[in-house]
């Protein structure tokens, strides 16, 4: 008997009771006031999600037709989608006009959590929606009262998350570490991927992307992907050979994939099942308990509804404490210790991500929940806390990752080039790159700091401190990247020196972790981020917050992380050709030009295994100052995030780099590349 029908047999008679009694909720409720719609609407949701966990359970959808199991799915979401959203009770504004400041974002927060239900109904995870019935009937009965408090409301939403960690948490840490959650891996391998029916099998949203990319692919013959396969699978082996690390101590991995990809996913599991790596699949993001990031990440859909997501991003605020985070992380640390070897066997992540989704800039209301300070503080401290107990399970000095692209069918009328343009982007000859790319290095080692400019409008004017060599003919301050962890190939980059990095960056336009930026500026002054904008509002402190939120997770400053020049020209030009750069997702943009990391390094937590370039130099620039601290203070030396700003070539105007006797090279000058030996990247952008 596997997890899942151990904790379902546990509530066997607890699923009965709840059930009715959230059914006489739907037809009767006994609000008679502005909450009885709520309550009522709230209820025969639920219900209709537990006929779908049922219909499951008996096998409806291996027998029924692909019209009734899409008109099921359509029901489930249709409460967040388009203009329906803006009289939801998941949507906060309407949450406030309908049950009041008080009440309404607290209950709409309650209504995301019922959504999340979805997902557990077609997993079969009868457990999961017993409890979450349970605090919905919980909270139903307090509005019986007419006096009841807000404190009363939240205390029992915050005693069920508390009480629950043992669930969730857990959830969190197996399902990357153990392989017989096999929920996902068993809809690739086992459904016909011919047929569009098997995604909904998944239980989450399914629209015209997902749809799209799986017609599409299934069109595609099989040597189209067994090279996509094969460039996905046999970049993350490379990258465990380019960083040193031992890939024969693994037995796992794990796989982030879109929805509608199983085509290629299915035959990248068989590449890993080559190397005796067995995989692990988890869920998208489905509970507030999980992360306070829009980013998506495990098994996931493109959203129904990206406002939606943005207005529940930080929905943990309601009940997210320091004794709440205490015990999250004592039980992420307690499952691991008790599955201490399992966990051992992890490689790490292989990461495919999409783009095309049309540009998103939020409507940032007022209604919706956010940290406080002491929130902000505290939760940059329990992501750290988090984050060293899975690097010392999971260990961060013999994990590694590998990360690749490919667009959407949003991404408009020329998707099917696109598609073919960017696999050919993803396979570039790696030994031209690699050739080319020692060249911009062998000038980049004589430097002792490197000076970017903008150009016309571009305010960018930074200083960027170089890490200074002791044995130049062993060492190397910039990594040759070519098409191992991140795909595809033309990037050098290195982990700046903190003191004396200081100056200005900005983009006019870039589009970050989901969310669109105009004229992003961000101040640095000895590598530490000092001041930020953007054009994003008319309100100058909401274009501040939703810097610190989502490029600065709620840290008060962070460090430059990574200084790199990206070489791939051909991006460059797929993405001007076909008029895609604001589309184009961080991995290929970084390629477009220089760029720049805030956040950690790109060696965090393995600074200390020894890396080397393809013609034999160690890369020694693997640390700056602020990480240094990981020796005396582990838990200071990470901010656990890594964002990657691009300057496009048509902003810059100049890299120059100057050594200590004052000599000047040029790396780039007027958007062109002028190292000897680099003159083919200039071909695609003459």
């Amino acid at each position: 008997m596997n997890i899942v029908d151990i904790d379902n047999e546990i509530v066997g008679e607890r699923f009965e009771l709840i059930k009715e009694r959230i059914g006489e909720i739907a037809k009767d409720c006994k609000d008679s006031g502005r909450f009885a719609d709520y309550f009522t609407r709230t209820a025969s949701f639920i219900t209709l999600v537990i006929d779908v966990y049922e219909k499951v359970k008996n096998g409806f959808f291996e027998t029924a037709s692909a019209d009734a199991i899409k008109e099921i799915h359509d029901s489930l979401y249709e409460d967040i989608l388009g203009e329906a959203y803006e009289n939801s009770y998941a949507n906060p504004e309407y949450a406030v006009r309908k049950l009041g400041e008080e009440f309404g974002p607290i209950l709409g927060m309650l209504l995301y959590e019922m959504r999340g239900m979805i997902a557990y109904a077609y997993e079969g995870r009868k457990h999961n929606i017993t409890i979450l019935c349970e605090l919905f009937v919980q909270i139903y009965n307090l509005f019986e009262d007419e006096n009841v408090s807000y404190d009363e409301v939240r205390e029992a939403i915050y005693y069920f998350f508390f009480d629950y960690s043992e669930v969730f948490a857990a959830d969190s840490v197996m399902s990357m570490i153990d392989p017989k959650r096999d929920f996902f891996k068993r809809i690739i391998m086992d459904s016909d991927l011919s047929d569009t029916k098997y995604l909904y099998k998944y239980g989450s949203y399914i629209g015209e992307n997902e749809l799209g990319i799986s017609r599409y692919l299934a069109a595609l013959d099989d040597e189209t992907i067994k090279t996509m396969a094969d460039t996905f699978t046999g970049g993350y082996i490379k990258g465990f050979e380019v960083t040193n690390k031992p890939l024969h101590k693994k037995k796992t991995c794990m796989i982030y994939y879109p929805i509608g990809f199983e085509r290629v996913i299915k035959k990248a599991i068989e590449n890993f099942e080559k190397q005796g790596l067995d995989v692990c699949i988890f869920r998208e993001k489905n509970s507030s308990c999980e992360s306070a990031s829009t980013v998506k990440n495990g098994a996931y859909s493109t959203s129904p509804n990206r406002q939606y997501d943005y207005d529940h991003q930080f929905d943990m605020a309601f009940y997210f404490d320091k004794t709440y985070a205490r015990r999250r992380n004592e039980v992420k640390h307690d499952v691991f210790v008790k599955n201490r070897e399992l966990a051992s066997y992890q490689a790490g992540p292989a990461v495919m991500e999409v783009f095309g989704e049309s540009l998103f800039s939020p409507k940032n209301k007022p209604q919706r929940k956010r940290f406080d300070e002491k929130q902000q503080a505290l939760f940059v401290e329990y992501m750290n806390d988090s984050a060293r107990i899975t690097n010392e399970y999971i260990i961060g000095d013999e994990r590694s990752y590998t990360i690749i692209a490919f667009p959407l069918p949003e991404i408009g009328e020329r998707f099917a080039d696109i598609f073919a343009d960017t696999i050919k982007l993803n396979t570039l000859d790696y030994n031209k790159y690699h050739r080319i790319q020692e060249c911009i290095i062998d000038v980049l080692d004589k430097g002792d700091f490197a000076h970017i400019l903008g150009t016309g409008k571009n305010k960018t004017d930074l200083k960027v401190n170089l890490y200074k060599l002791t044995d130049p003919d062993s060492q190397t301050i910039f990594e040759n990247c070519v098409a191992d962890v991140n795909i595809p190939v033309g990037e050098v980059f290195t982990s700046p020196v903190l003191a004396g990095t200081t100056g200005k960056l900005h983009v006019s336009r870039v589009f970050l972790n989901g969310l669109e930026y105009r004229e992003l500026e961000i101040d640095f002054k000895d590598g530490m981020i000092t001041d930020y904008t953007c054009k994003n509002f008319d309100d100058e402190d909401k274009n501040k917050e939703i810097i610190k939120e989502n490029i600065l997770h709620s840290h008060d400053t962070l460090t430059m992380g990574e200084f790199a020049i990206g070489t791939n020209t051909v991006a460059y030009k797929m993405a001007r050709d076909y008029g895609i750069e604001a589309l184009l997702p961080i991995l290929i943009a970084e390629k477009t030009g220089p760029h720049f990391a805030v956040g950690d390094t790109c060696y965090s937590h393995s600074e200390d295994v020894r890396v080397f370039n393809p013609n034999g130099k160690e890369i020694v620039a693997r640390d700056n100052e602020h990480t240094l601290i990981r020796k005396s203070d582990p838990k200071e030396a990470y901010y656990n995030c890594h964002t990657d700003i691009t300057i496009p070539y048509d902003e810059l105007g100049s890299i120059t780099v100057t050594a200590k006797d004052g000599t000047q090279y040029d790396i780039i000058r007027d958007g062109r590349f002028v190292v000897p030996g680099t003159e083919e990247l200039n071909e695609p952008i003459s």
